[in-house]
């Protein structure tokens, strides 16, 4: 593994790493990008979700970008089935997109706007609305598919979207992060706003996942792709805290076997003062991003930390991470 990708809240920024130390290369900028993609079927392709300009893609590892033409224009989930290759984007206010033709075209699935649940749905900050913040296709089963709704519930599709089951018994409302284990069919895993979940019955109900920890505003998410009984998770105390601070007291967790969470400061100066917004697995190595602009790496599983030391363009922040595994 030689790269990874970051959406920086103005750009995407591919980062080569070479031990310790990454060279930050952006693109996109000024596009407000908010969430990003990969095709593990066709590397160099990724996907870019933003604030204002829609969804774009590139083919050649984000050294150019077209426009995808998705009819809403701001973006909070993107996600590429690894099952099937179908695409998805998620938007606010919510609606669901999908693509079968690597983003030429657009079906929105409008089933999702049918639930009952929906006349609940709405974003604290902006109550007047809410977005799809994640997607979740699954690994094994192209038509089995998680979306969660911020704020409104995390929702399961088991036919591509054309219908749903409304919010899952045991799920967090507020639904921040979600993933599926990428060798254990059926397992899958939640970071929400009151705590976090997992489901071992391909998402049909879930089981809280909280003791351990003291503070249960989780925020990112990661999975170990080795050991679907190993999963890790940031939080803090609040969404204050979190967001608007400038002192997020964050701690990230691991989980393993039944619990319960376990700080890992090997190496961090934890509590962390900028929120860790982006927790991910990737070339056998786990990574956080934060909201400063920071990048984290471990080696073993989050024993011991160690700072990536970037150089080239600066990261002002850090709100999505993205590799090939």
């Amino acid at each position: 593994m030689s790269e990874i990708f970051a959406a920086t809240g103005d750009s995407i920024a591919r980062i080569a790493l070479d031990g310790d130390k990454g060279v930050v290369t952006a693109s996109l900028r000024g596009s407000g990008a908010q969430c990003l993609t990969l095709d593990p079927r066709h590397p160099g392709t990724l996907y870019a979700g933003t604030r204002g300009q829609g969804v774009w893609k590139s083919g050649d590892g984000g050294q150019t970008w077209q426009d995808a033409r998705l009819p809403e224009k701001d973006v909070f989930s993107l996600a590429v089935s690894p099952a099937d290759g179908a695409v998805y984007a998620g938007t606010e206010p919510s609606r669901l997109f999908r693509s079968e033709d690597g983003g030429q075209s657009w079906e929105e699935l409008e089933a999702l706007l049918e639930l009952p649940s929906r006349p609940t749905w709405s974003f604290p900050p902006r109550p007047w609305t809410s977005h799809v913040r994640w997607i979740a296709p699954n690994p094994h089963e192209a038509g089995v598919l998680l979306v969660g709704i911020e704020l409104g519930g995390l929702m399961l599709s088991r036919d591509g979207g054309k219908t749903w089951a409304d919010h899952r018994p045991g799920a967090q409302r507020d639904v921040h992060a979600l993933a599926w284990h990428p060798r254990a069919s059926g397992r899958a895993y939640e970071a929400g706003g009151g705590g976090a979940a997992y489901s071992v019955n391909w998402g049909e109900t879930w089981q809280p996942a909280d003791s351990g920890r003291d503070r249960n505003y989780t925020w990112g998410l990661a999975v170990d792709p080795d050991d679907p009984d190993c999963w890790y998770v940031s939080a803090s105390p609040g969404p204050r805290q979190a967001h608007y601070s400038g002192d997020a007291q964050a701690y990230i967790y691991r989980w393993r076997g039944q619990g319960p969470w376990q700080a890992l400061d090997g190496g961090l100066p934890q509590p962390l003062d900028s929120m860790p917004y982006a927790l991910a697995h990737i070339g056998g190595r786990l990574f956080a991003g934060l909201s400063d602009g920071r990048v984290y790496l471990s080696d073993d599983a989050g024993e011991s930390w160690r700072s990536l030391r970037l150089q080239g363009d600066p990261l002002p922040s850090v709100l999505a991470l993205a590799g090939l595994e």
